[in-house]
């Protein structure tokens, strides 16, 4: 094990002694933490070739064009696009969770495209299931 020096500010480090188990020590916190992290961005990379992914996102609705954006963005890429629940959160935030299927790489540059759009506040990609596309199974 090799040991490293970091710095974090107050806040972060007031969240990792948050986040330790009562009698637990910050490295262990630190280490399961990046643990986590790494799995999460793991899961997030689409792999080589086909899979299937579901991407996440909350946008305002009432922002100029961004509506109008997004569903250019979902027709551009019909290909990509199985299905996608729309959710009205409140008067301004809407949550779409849309179903994707298609090349690893060209998912994730248009999950970065629909995130990216300004006024869509939080958004997550999720690799569901790699290269599992077109091989059916019957009578297993």
């Amino acid at each position: 094990m090799q040991r490293i020096t970091i710095t974090l500010d107050e806040d972060l480090l007031q969240a990792v002694d948050a986040a330790s188990p009562p009698g637990g020590n910050r490295s262990e916190t630190i280490r399961d933490l990046l643990r986590a992290g790494l799995r999460q961005a793991e899961a997030e990379r689409p792999p080589e070739g086909r899979c299937a992914a579901a991407i996440a996102y909350v946008y305002d609705h009432h922002r100029r064009e961004l509506p109008e954006r997004l569903t250019s963005a979902f027709h551009d890429h019909h290909d990509l696009s199985v299905a996608t629940l729309h959710v009205h959160l409140d008067h301004h935030n809407c949550l779409e969770v849309a179903v994707l299927k298609g090349e690893g790489a060209e998912i994730r540059r248009f999950a970065e495209a629909v995130t990216g759009q300004r006024g869509v506040r939080h958004g997550r990609l999720l690799v569901v299931a790699p290269d599992t596309m077109g091989h059916h199974h019957h009578g297993e």
